[in-house]
């Protein structure tokens, strides 16, 4: 017969199993919803030097890649603090790399669909089984509305006149008071794929 002792132990260890797994799915869900993805787009040509300047077009014509004048200084700012860092000289006159940004943030709405009537038990469906969802199409869903932002930069070798690469971020805005972080991890990645790119 099992003791008292034991059988606490082994129910402080499942829960704690349980624990552990509800912050991984929590982690795993939260990484999901903020994930940024990239693109790499118009590569005309392989690397073939380091480049040591640059220039930021829009800063220099005064032309905004975002509407919105907060959002535009967050990009041109941190472009030209990522690649400064990374080593590179801001050159007005004669960069060997030519940087040029814009943006396109279009409204979307996705459809949710709730399954108010989970089939517990049943690993094989079956067509004639009743489902009460089939008599009620209209609780088993809704739409959200939400942001798909891209983040354009355009990477240009002025001696060929050719496209380096054209790099694409890519995400999903819920709330107007995630998009300015958006903004600035989007501008990180830019950075990380450009420094992969030219290595």
């Amino acid at each position: 017969m099992l003791s008292f002792r034991y059988i606490k132990q082994i129910t402080h260890y499942k829960m704690t199993q349980i624990k552990k797994l509800i912050i991984l799915s929590l982690l795993l869900f939260g990484t999901a919803c903020s994930s940024i993805e990239i693109f790499k787009e118009k590569t005309e040509f392989k690397p073939y030097k380091n480049y040591k300047s640059f220039v930021i077009l829009n800063r220099e014509i005064g032309h905004k890649g975002f509407p919105d004048d907060y959002l535009d200084a967050l990009v041109s700012d941190g472009l030209k603090d990522i690649f400064e860092n990374q080593g590179l000289v801001y050159e007005r006159e004669k960069p060997d790399l030519i940087i040029r940004y814009t943006s396109n943030e279009d409204k979307r709405q996705k459809e949710i669909y709730n399954n108010l009537y989970p089939m517990w038990g049943y690993r094989v469906w079956d067509p004639w089984m009743y489902d009460p969802r089939m008599y009620r199409p209209q609780d088993t869903g809704s739409s959200r509305n939400y942001e798909l932002m891209q983040l354009i930069v355009d990477f240009i070798d002025p001696s060929n006149e050719k496209m380096l690469m054209s790099l694409t971020a890519v995400s999903e805005i819920h709330n107007p008071k995630e998009k300015n972080r958006k903004v600035m991890k989007s501008v990180e990645k830019i950075g990380e794929t450009y420094l992969q790119h030219i290595k």
